[in-house]
């Protein structure tokens, strides 16, 4: 008798990520880094971006290694350590609730990015390449503002400053799933933020972030509508 349809999809196999496409467009880089973004569409907790590089982009990659989106959580878990074992370099920044509302998402995914890149400039090494999910490049400067005069105003406003060598951006779609440094970067951030999530849970169990990690399931929109926002919360998001 054959499987259940249920069962037949959970066996499929996860496409796995390579360097191949890192290798097509890093030759030229001394670190060519990925970078994936978690929490953009929540309504509670910060947006996270992590970054992942190494050198030698002929290594073996973790097997099993795809976005995050396809993986159980039990299997995001379990790539962290091996992650973090083949990486040359990994970081994670995240952006606050409140960066979002005074900010606008795009700018506060842009902090959360360079965030991370400052963590891994804090470590010796500064990435001249990246490689972004999608096709839309929202870790570089605006194009509408002068790169000078929007570096020194994110200075300004975040305390923090900008690492002396400006990446290239290069962004593609499915990076996630087919590009091993972003689909890392993607399991990285993931995890990070939902163990956040359901520490948070402890403080506030009555918005079930320990299951919905702060995203707009019907349960956390009921808790809302009872019990109000809280300060991990992007109060002008819940109201939409």
């Amino acid at each position: 008798m054959a499987p259940p349809a249920r069962e037949r999809r959970a066996a499929k196999p996860v496409r796995q990520a390579t360097l191949a496409v890192e290798r097509s467009i890093g030759a030229d880089s001394v670190l060519l880094v990925g970078m994936d973004e978690v929490g953009r569409g929540a309504l509670a907790g910060p947006v996270c971006v992590g970054v992942v590089g190494v050198f030698d982009l002929r290594r073996e990659v973790p097997a099993g290694l795809t976005d995050s989106k396809l993986l159980s959580a039990a299997r995001r878990a379990e790539l962290v350590d091996p992650i973090k074992a083949w990486a040359d370099v990994w970081a994670i920044g995240e952006a606050s609730p409140g960066e979002v509302e005074q900010c606008g998402i795009i700018e506060a995914l842009r902090r959360a990015g360079r965030r991370a890149l400052l963590a891994v400039a804090g470590g010796g090494t500064c990435a001249d390449a990246v490689l972004l999910d999608g096709s839309h490049d929202w870790l570089s400067a605006p194009a509408a503002r002068q790169d000078s005069l929007w570096e020194a105003g994110f200075a300004e406003q975040s305390g923090e400053p900008w690492p002396p060598v400006v990446p290239r951006v290069t962004t593609r779609v499915k990076a996630d799933v087919e590009c091993a440094t972003v689909a890392a970067a993607s399991v990285l951030a993931k995890c990070y933020r939902d163990a956040l999530m359901v520490e948070l849970a402890r403080q506030h169990p009555e918005y079930g972030w320990d299951s919905n990690v702060g995203y707009g399931s019907a349960a956390h929109r009921a808790a809302i509508a009872a019990y109000g926002v809280t300060d991990h919360h992007r109060a002008s998001w819940c109201r939409r």
